[in-house]
């Protein structure tokens, strides 16, 4: 090959490698820049499903949407519409009232564990949580999972700040 094919096919090359070197770092910085989709936190997770709606309308009226959006971890155990609806009747018109604000948040908060807890930690133990609001709640996983007198209906639903555990009932503080 003469010296001039050789220089011609470096030089071909160079500005090749230097083109797909550039191209590739244009594409790393693109990435680097783009949002990440991350996993979505325990409030968006029940505000994205309808059987939770009423428990998600009492978080805001309590005002608790943001604390529970923060970096946790917590455990929720949320109750469905469905256990709201078998409160007595006007129970949860009457909570959501601004002037039951307090009454709310002391029972929104007794549903609310302060650290992530799954049920394969849970299996086969019998113990008392205490919760964010302070007192505790009585979890028996020897044969499913109850807290109180709530059966947990769905385990494990995992946020990116907690895990959430769906309840056929309402708890309430003593």
């Amino acid at each position: 090959m003469s010296t001039f094919t050789t220089n011609t096919i470096t030089g071909i090359s160079r500005r090749t490698l230097f083109k797909t070197g550039a191209a590739a770092a244009f594409a790393a910085t693109l990435v680097a820049c783009a949002p990440t989709m991350s996993e979505p936190d325990v409030v968006d997770i029940l505000a994205s499903n309808d059987q939770f709606s009423t428990l998600v309308a009492a978080v805001g009226a309590a005002g608790l949407a943001e604390t529970l959006k923060g970096d946790g971890p917590f455990t929720i155990f949320a109750p469905t519409n469905a256990a709201f609806a078998a409160l007595p009747a006007g129970t949860v018109e009457s909570l959501l009232l601004p002037e039951n604000k307090d009454t709310l948040v002391s029972i929104l908060t007794y549903h609310v564990v302060p650290d992530a807890v799954t049920s394969d930690q849970l299996a086969g133990q019998r113990l008392d949580v205490e919760t964010v609001q302070g007192q505790t709640v009585h979890i028996n996983a020897t044969n499913g999972v109850r807290v109180n007198r709530a059966n947990v209906t769905q385990a494990d639903i995992i946020g990116s700040n907690g895990v959430i555990h769906r309840i056929d009932s309402v708890l309430l503080p003593k």
